[in-house]
């Protein structure tokens, strides 16, 4: 068996897209008369500075020899790759193994790859480390530094070991000579196949803002894209959406929609770079600024403050015995998430969460959130049990009396509060989802699901 590995073939402006290439490779091999037994899509870390657009790694799963791999990978790279772009770098990594004897090494690199950034140093040492041969065009924002894309590659090699959840995306491909011209695709036809697949094909179309998220604006080959859990569903979806002639289709395993990339951080312990699954509680009232971007603060829990000095009263550290800030971190829902930013407008102070995203700039970019625990009263003035009147003050300390009854309570009491919000997870919409971001739909978390479609 063979596993060729491909990236960084298409550009940011200039369109193109590696999963085309992928499957007019996987076309070329088995023209060859050899046989594609698997075509992968790995996401990889979507923080990484150097990515496209989603940031996709591409492997086939081959009979073919290495060394017939590589070459017909090479023509077709050299062919298609856009070299235009000083950003786009290719690259190709060819190991003579089956997928799940790749080494240790390697499927380590893959894991670390959806959460860490890689440096092509280290790609290509490791490369060369355990006998598998690669090629590289291209230079990466002037430098020396060729087939940047080898980095992905390496990952995509090692991902089928590296990981254990994998969903399907079946990819209908426009005649070559349209890209960048607009797509004709019927959406009632979209909405219609969506809905009789759902839930088995999800992410298809975004029902709440009336769009056919798999049909993408980018100006490359790709006509639609149906994700979904099993490979049937998906394949039928495509086949069911009526629109302008379809060239060529491929359906690929990815890792897409498994959440993969969150790792379980500590507030105070995140950085830059990294994508979290952190608890924390709402430490500030949700607020809407410039954009329609609305932030809020999450703070620790307190039993974790008291977790980290014994008791719940104090923090170590500081000399006269008073409480330090504990640790927390800035979140927010962006304007193109939509409806989801009322969910996180119905948040209150006090609520206890999990928040899963990406941390950019001290700030937390959210993707979901659980609610654990609900803020479920608040305090407010007494009313007399006499007369029904609100109680007043009685004076500074004084606690409050009704003037007419002269009944009294000590301070405010607790009042029932009505909450739009009920414990589980809430997600951003299909519009927004981030490609290797896991539906709630797909099942598998700890708690109720409110899923968007």
């Amino acid at each position: 068996m063979t596993v060729l590995g491909i990236d960084d073939t298409d550009s940011r402006t200039a369109g193109m897209c590696s999963t085309y290439l992928a499957a007019l490779i996987a076309e070329a091999i088995e023209d060859a008369g050899d046989v594609v037994h698997r075509r992968t899509l790995v996401r990889l870390n979507p923080a990484v500075e150097h990515k496209t657009r989603g940031n996709a790694a591409l492997a086939l799963h081959t009979d073919a020899p290495a060394e017939d791999a590589l070459a017909i990978a090479s023509d077709l790279v050299e062919t298609y790759a856009v070299d235009t772009d000083p950003r786009t770098s290719p690259g190709v990594v060819v190991a003579d193994c089956e997928p799940v004897e790749v080494p240790d090494r390697v499927a380590a690199f893959a894991r670390e790859a959806v959460r860490e950034v890689h440096d092509p140093d280290d790609a290509l040492a490791l490369a060369d480390e355990v006998g598998f041969t690669h090629r590289g065009w291209g230079a990466d924002d002037g430098s020396d530094v060729t087939g940047r894309g080898r980095i992905g590659a390496l990952a995509a090699v090692g991902a089928w070991r590296a990981f254990d959840d994998w969903t399907y995306e079946h990819i209908s491909y426009r005649e070559f000579d349209r890209c960048g011209t607009p797509r004709e695709v019927d959406e009632a036809s979209v909405f219609a196949a969506a809905d009789g697949a759902y839930p088995l094909a999800w992410d298809t179309v975004d029902c709440g803002e009336s769009e056919a998220v798999c049909v993408p604006n980018a100006p490359g080959p790709i006509l639609h894209g149906i994700r979904g859990d099993d490979p049937d569903a998906v394949r039928t979806v495509a086949d069911g959406i009526d629109g302008e002639p379809v060239e060529r289709t491929a359906l690929f395993v990815t890792n897409q929609g498994t959440d993969v990339h969150l790792r379980n951080g500590t507030l105070g312990d995140l950085r830059d770079g990294g994508a979290y699954r952190v608890e924390g509680r709402v430490a500030t009232a949700p607020e809407t600024r410039r954009g329609g971007h609305v932030f809020f603060e999450v703070i620790e829990p307190e039993d974790a403050a008291a977790d980290e000095t014994g008791d719940g009263d104090h923090r170590e550290g500081d000399e006269d015995g008073d409480s330090a800030e504990p640790a927390g971190i800035d979140c927010v829902a962006f304007e193109p998430t939509k409806r989801f930013r009322d969910r996180v407008r119905d948040l209150r102070v006090g609520d206890r969460l999990t928040v899963c995203g990406e941390v950019a700039d001290g700030t937390l970019k959210l993707e979901k959130f659980a609610v654990r625990d609900l803020v479920e009263t608040e305090p407010a003035v007494p009313t007399c049990p006499e007369c029904g009147r609100s109680m007043e003050s009685a004076g500074a300390n004084q606690g409050y009396r009704c003037r007419d009854c002269g009944t009294g309570e000590p301070g405010k009491v607790p009042e029932p509060i009505d909450r739009d919000l009920e414990p589980g997870w809430y997600e951003v919409p299909p519009c927004a989802r981030r490609h290797i971001s896991k539906p709630l739909v797909r099942g598998g978390f700890d708690a109720p699901t409110h899923p968007e479609r």
